[in-house]
């Protein structure tokens, strides 16, 4: 590639997983099994007691690296919609969106769209990390996330 604007600002992934879609939220909205399914490998840790319950919720996540992160929830829908869009403490996000889209098929089936978001990105040291997010990470991501939610 020769120059960034070859590079998807947008990427997603999408899978069925067999599971319900409250179990497979639950997952999700909860971010201390966050790091369980993370195909980035770039969570370690979350303190109990944050789940998700709406807009302006704000979550804190310890990176692999050791810093943490304050994801600021941008869209919520109970069981079918989360978004967020992480900052370092004390700060404005920079503009990328992480998005979990969950479509039940059936009470034991749930299609799950993953899209991370970074066209409104303006710092730009985090713009590597963000080219380097492919489609196969975020389905590295469902993969994981439906291995817990079908042994469970």
């Amino acid at each position: 590639m020769t120059s960034r604007e070859e590079v998807p600002r947008v990427v997603s992934a999408s899978r069925e997983i067999a599971a319900g879609a409250g179990r497979v939220f639950e997952l999700i909205a909860d971010p201390t099994r966050q790091p369980d399914w993370d195909g980035n490998d770039n969570l370690a840790a979350a303190a109990d007691g944050q789940r998700v319950r709406a807009v302006g919720a704000v979550f804190r996540t310890t990176l692999t690296m050791g810093s943490v992160r304050e994801n600021h929830v941008v869209e919520f829908d109970e069981g079918r919609l989360i978004a967020w869009q992480p900052a370092e403490p004390g700060h404005e996000p920079p503009g990328h969106l992480w998005r979990w889209e969950l479509e039940p098929l059936d009470p034991a089936r749930t299609r799950v769209t993953h899209t991370y978001d970074w066209s409104r990105l303006t710092d730009e040291g985090r713009l590597p990390r963000a080219r380097a997010t492919t489609a196969d990470r975020l389905q590295a991501s469902l993969d994981r996330l439906a291995a817990l939610a079908e042994q469970e």
